[in-house]
């Protein structure tokens, strides 16, 4: 189906965050991956759909160890584990160091992710600009969105940034609630500006109790949450961009709308 590249140009903006949150309420079967070449933090954020502590050896690591002959996408679910509320998630490295072995493993690991059938696959690339093969990774995205934070130093880096990805390209804004539509109106406005071939700019509400909310506590509180809410606006919308939600958009209008994983429900809110 449909591979979306999610990643930031400076600092942390709340890229694995922001993520989880879209996987969550995502309106068709998906998939996280954990793709940031400086190690990933869902085995030590979020516990396994049974409670238990992910398996830091299963992952990214244990794929890339079997992938070295040829990289399928049949491959990949062999080494996924699910968090609680029941998403499918592949793992990153546990630390940078780990990169270093894996500079072939981008491209490849690109291809076959985004020809992973039956699902969507939401790659968390982190920060990018330190691990040059990432790019081959991002070039298989049909879609990469830039996170950012309404300051000026964060969004001056993304101007940069924008000028250097390639392919259809998304700006979310991570805005603080009490001024979210004029911060996002701000950037659309300074991206705009800039003449870079964006194809939309959107936000996501910076809400630090929502996100300790996803750190398990799943249900009727996280479904509240304005970080829930605005991911459920923001997947919404990105859902209806990739290929295979304009080829089910029409059938899926006439369905009543699911209930996410963990009890989430999909209709959309605002702040």
């Amino acid at each position: 189906m449909a591979l979306i590249a999610l990643a930031a140009d400076k600092g942390a903006p709340g890229v694995t965050t922001a993520a989880t949150a879209l996987g969550a309420v995502w309106p068709r079967p998906v998939l996280l991956a954990e793709c940031d070449p400086s190690g990933g933090d869902l085995v030590y954020r979020l516990p396994a759909v049974d409670g238990a502590v992910l398996n830091p050896g299963r992952g990214l690591l244990s794929l890339g160890a079997t992938a070295r002959r040829g990289l399928h996408p049949e491959q990949v679910y062999e080494h996924t584990q699910k968090l609680v509320g029941g998403l499918d998630v592949l793992t990153g490295l546990t630390h940078g160091e780990q990169a270093a072995g894996l500079t072939w493993l981008w491209g490849p690991l690109g291809r076959a992710l985004a020809a992973l059938p039956n699902a969507d696959v939401l790659a968390d690339c982190g920060r990018l600009g330190g691990t040059p093969q990432m790019a081959d990774l991002i070039a298989e995205a049909e879609l990469t969105l830039l996170f950012t934070r309404p300051s000026l130093d964060h969004v001056a880096h993304l101007r940069e940034r924008l000028a250097l990805v390639r392919g259809q390209l998304g700006v979310v804004v991570i805005a603080d609630p009490r001024s979210y539509r004029a911060s996002i109106d701000e950037v659309r406005r300074i991206v705009g500006a800039s003449g870079t071939d964006v194809s939309f700019v959107a936000g996501l509400a910076y809400d630090p109790r929502g996100a300790e909310l996803l750190r398990g506590q799943w249900g009727g509180r996280l479904d509240r949450s304005l970080l829930i809410r605005t991911a459920r606006e923001l997947a919404g919308r990105l859902a209806a961009r990739v290929a295979p939600g304009r080829a089910t958009s029409a059938a899926a209008a006439s369905r009543p709308a699911p209930r996410a994983r963990g009890g989430l429900s999909t209709e959309s809110g605002r702040p």
